[in-house]
């Protein structure tokens, strides 16, 4: 299938109501899945919608669930998300923090359960959009563990997300680095697995903690593991993730004495930093515009293929994705056909609707 976006977050919005969601929360989740495809990150798009609906029949997910604040010292922010829509909650705590942000220069913010806060980068592009920097450190928890730590046979993490947003100038857009600290996210060897797909070498390893392509080890049992980027470096990272998001936001980490349920829950520490209060800002945007310019001016190794820097990629497949419709393979179609009949939507009905 070929859809438009504007179709396609319909299509998923109306699937979202019929779970209860109010309809402004509906667009707003499914939007950001959307977004996701359009980006390029198909792992985090509207392919989880299936899984979304399951969470919800068990229980996991509370459609229609604002944020609750639990604590406010000055400038430290913390909200309890109660397993709601994890956009919805991510975005209230993170427009809670820029708030505070003007008022005291910085804001350390924590959330914890949350349902899957998806693309981390949105919560980056809240800061940016206001002028401000941020740093989100993300673990999951509720879910069997998926990433071997460096120099294991077995997983111990799961994709454990960092978010790093610089604001854009009149120049140079936003710079956002939002990464899984695995070499690649799960979604996408589940991608690689419902298109009937290898993987590229390194990135998992199997059961026997031997190096395989085959994506199907992720989730069949006995269960292979992702790989975390660089080595032993990414490891680490995912370490501290837990530590940090998981520890200090009291939602906990995955260490087995925390209960394990099949959902997605997210818990995130968040930095929000107003750089006003540090360097003058028009200073600092010709650093950033000449820094990024002077990274992209590098001779490439292949004339075919530019330099780029952190939200290039996404930026480009946006305007490609925008015009030409986002591509879903006929597995992840049927599974969100299939979970909208199981909520009472109409086959043929969703079907029109996608164009």
């Amino acid at each position: 299938m070929q859809i438009q976006a504007d179709a396609l977050t319909g299509l998923v919005t109306g699937i979202f109501e019929k779970m209860g969601s109010p309809e402004d929360e509906a667009a707003l989740v499914a939007g950001s899945l959307v977004t996701a495809n359009l980006m390029g990150h198909d792992s985090h798009g509207v392919g989880l919608v299936p899984a979304y609906v399951e969470h919800f029949e068990a229980g996991r997910l509370r459609p229609g669930t604002a944020v609750e604040q639990v604590g406010d010292d000055g400038a430290v922010l913390m909200f309890d998300g109660r397993h709601g829509f994890g956009r919805r909650v991510g975005g209230e705590a993170m427009a809670a923090a820029v708030a505070k942000c003007r008022e005291t220069g910085v804001v350390l913010m924590t959330l914890r359960d949350a349902h899957h806060l998806g693309r981390i980068g949105a919560y980056g592009e809240i800061a940016a959009g206001a002028g401000l920097i941020s740093l989100h450190f993300v673990n999951v928890v509720d879910h069997e563990p998926c990433v071997a730590p460096w120099g294991g046979a077995e997983a111990r993490f799961v994709t454990n997300p960092v978010c790093i947003a610089v604001p854009a100038t009149g120049n140079t857009p936003m710079t956002l680095l939002d990464m899984a600290t695995s070499r690649i996210a799960m979604g996408k060897a589940r991608v690689a697995m419902t298109k009937g797909e290898k993987l590229d070498d390194g990135l998992v390893i199997d059961a026997r903690g031997q190096a395989t392509t085959d994506p199907t080890v992720i989730f069949s049992e006995p269960r292979g593991a992702l790989l975390p980027f660089g080595l032993h470096k990414g490891s680490g990272l995912a370490l501290i993730c837990e530590l940090l998001a998981g520890g200090l936001s009291g939602g906990g980490t995955i260490q087995p004495g925390n209960q394990r349920q099949g959902g997605i829950v997210n818990n995130m520490l968040a930095v929000v930093i107003d750089p006003a209060r540090l360097v003058d800002r028009s200073w600092l945007e010709a650093e950033i515009d000449a820094t990024v310019d002077y990274v992209k001016s590098a001779r490439p190794v292949d004339a075919e293929t530019p330099v780029i820097v952190a939200g290039d990629m996404e930026r480009a497949n946006s305007k490609v994705r925008s015009a030409d419709g986002i591509f879903i393979d006929d597995t992840a179609w049927s599974g969100i056909l299939a979970a909208g009949e199981r909520l009472g939507l109409d086959r043929a009905e969703m079907k029109a609707a996608a164009g």
